[in-house]
């Protein structure tokens, strides 16, 4: 028989043949002397039967120490054997094997790279095709909501739409003009430095013609209303949905995709145009000054040169800027509407408004380039 050292009358394992007595309080106020006891008692071998008899309290502390020096699953097969004991500690003692048996998780293997790779594309691919259909649906709210305002021309917002174009067209003229104008003036440097090794530095003007006619004049233009405007739509609109006005528009009985999203995209269609031919103007500009400067070509020559391009590499340009604006239009509002209500949902939101903008600009120019070119134009 062993006992605690702590106090003799606390605990006790006694062994009479197959039978182990305990004794005494397996309470929590005696852990420390049943740990130390248990900590001295060998573990006993062979079949074996508790006897709880002289056990006057016990509770999980108690419980948690026998499970785990007799171990949980002999504990357990004692339990099935045994008829005698009273309901509460069997229903303690079953619940600490349960408690003790419980083994932890193993960690998590690591996945092999590629496919955490392939997960990740898929993931994307996935993400790709609902930001797709998303922008669908809205642009066919767009035209539906477009298409109902014509019919109705009482419900046009003129105000908003002229405040629209000053905002998106007129206040955008000075840097679209600068940016082009230096350019084209690159395009002039680049044409005369890698044709004047052939002796055709007379061809760096239609270089800068036909780079501004067909693509330079209308995909910058486009890009720096994907930065301008786009962001300021979302930034707009996303904070309206964050301070709730857009509830409140609606609880008045007020459309937010009439009085928001049509004046911003009916200016933003009718600027693009109009930027677009002040881009081709200020490029050419560059392009002529630089011909003057360092290719002593006369401005007389040059534009006679200019006048031999045909006309409908400018109206191909021209074309593409109604198709380009809806689309940065539409980017730029939907992602005011995604807006969830933070300041950082916001600053989020606009960040991926001028990113999509600007790539659907790209990728629009890549495909119309592809399909002017299989047409002959």
């Amino acid at each position: 028989m062993q006992r605690s050292n702590e106090n003799a009358t606390a605990v006790t394992v006694e062994r009479e043949g197959d039978r182990l007595c305990l004794g005494g309080s397996w309470t929590l106020a005696h852990y420390r002397a049943l740990k130390r006891l248990l900590e001295h008692q060998p573990v006993p071998a062979g079949e074996l039967t508790l006897q709880l008899d002289g056990v006057r309290a016990l509770d999980t502390a108690g419980a948690t120490l026998l499970a785990n020096w007799l171990g949980a699953q002999r504990l357990q097969h004692w339990l099935v054997a045994d008829r005698t004991l009273a309901p509460e500690r069997r229903a303690l003692l079953e619940t600490v094997i349960k408690a003790v048996s419980r083994e932890p998780a193993p960690p998590p293997r690591a996945a092999p790279l590629a496919l955490v790779a392939l997960a990740y594309l898929g993931a994307q691919v996935e993400s790709l095709y609902r930001h797709f259909l998303q922008l669908s649906g809205f642009i066919g709210l767009v035209l539906q909501t477009l298409f109902s305002l014509l019919l109705r021309p009482w419900r046009w917002r003129m105000t908003a739409l002229v405040n629209q174009i000053q905002e998106t067209g007129f206040n955008a003229v000075p840097i679209v003009a600068l940016l082009t104008f230096l350019v084209g003036a690159v395009v002039a440097f680049l044409g005369a430095t890698v044709l004047g090794e052939f002796g055709a530095e007379i061809y760096t003007v239609n270089l800068v013609a036909y780079a501004f006619l067909r693509e330079f004049g209308v995909v910058l233009a486009a890009i720096l209303l994907a930065g301008r405007t786009a962001s300021a739509f979302t930034a707009q609109i996303g904070s309206m949905k964050a301070n709730e006005e857009l509830d409140a528009l609606r609880t008045l009985g007020l459309n937010p995709m009439e009085l928001l999203v049509i004046p911003r995209v009916l200016a933003l269609v009718l600027t693009l145009p109009l930027l677009t031919f002040v881009a081709i103007m200020a490029g050419l500009a560059g392009g002529a000054l630089v011909a003057l400067l360092s290719l002593d070509i006369p401005l007389g020559q040059f534009f006679r040169i200019l006048a031999d391009v045909p006309l409908r590499h400018y109206l191909v340009g021209l074309g593409k800027a109604p198709l380009f604006a809806f689309v940065v239009a539409v980017i730029g509002c939907m992602e005011g509407f995604n807006v969830s209500g933070s300041a950082e949902s916001v600053g989020q939101h606009t960040t991926s408004a001028v990113v999509q903008s600007i790539f659907m600009v790209i990728l629009l120019d890549a495909v119309a380039a592809l399909f002017f070119m299989q047409v002959g134009w």
